[in-house]
């Protein structure tokens, strides 16, 4: 049984559904989570000409992200289960690397994302974090997809 869980929450609804999954199965075996955001998405249309970063953009940032992580936090209380967080925001590190670095360093045993399953060139152009983060994730990884996608593979 997996009891040292890690799950990478960006608000999303698909986050939102590797959460619930991650909180049942650490309930199940009396396990943990450990909730991961990083911030992240910093374009240049929120730098200034000289390429710096607003402060006040940053800490906007960094407050949603802590948002997102206390919400998560109150609904693994609320299903009894033991949780922790943490926000990164070292700008510059790839989402997939400090995912990975975060679950060795958490000595997890699993880790549970949610995935957009973007194909063709929604994929090209947006990227897979879920793809990256299972290739230097150091445990095995369960990734679940949004319920839209699963229905359009339906048909």
């Amino acid at each position: 049984m997996y009891k040292r869980i890690v799950v990478p929450v960006d608000g999303s609804e698909t986050a939102q559904k590797a959460l619930v999954t991650a909180l049942q199965m650490a309930r199940e075996s009396s396990g943990c989570v450990h909730l991961v955001h990083v911030v992240e998405g910093l374009t240049p249309m929120t730098a200034d000409p000289y390429g710096a970063y607003s402060g006040d953009v940053i800490e906007v940032m960094r407050q949603s992200g802590r948002k997102i992580l206390d919400d998560a936090l109150a609904l693994a209380r609320a299903e009894g289960v033991q949780a922790d967080t943490q926000l990164f925001d070292n700008f510059g590190e790839r989402l997939a690397e400090v995912v990975a670095d975060s679950a060795t360093r958490f000595n997890a045993d699993l880790m549970v994302v949610g995935t957009h399953g973007r194909r063709g060139i929604g994929r090209v152009l947006m990227g897979s974090g879920a793809e990256q983060i299972i290739r230097l994730s150091p445990v095995p990884v369960l990734v679940l997809r949004s319920s839209q996608n699963k229905e359009a593979d339906l048909h």
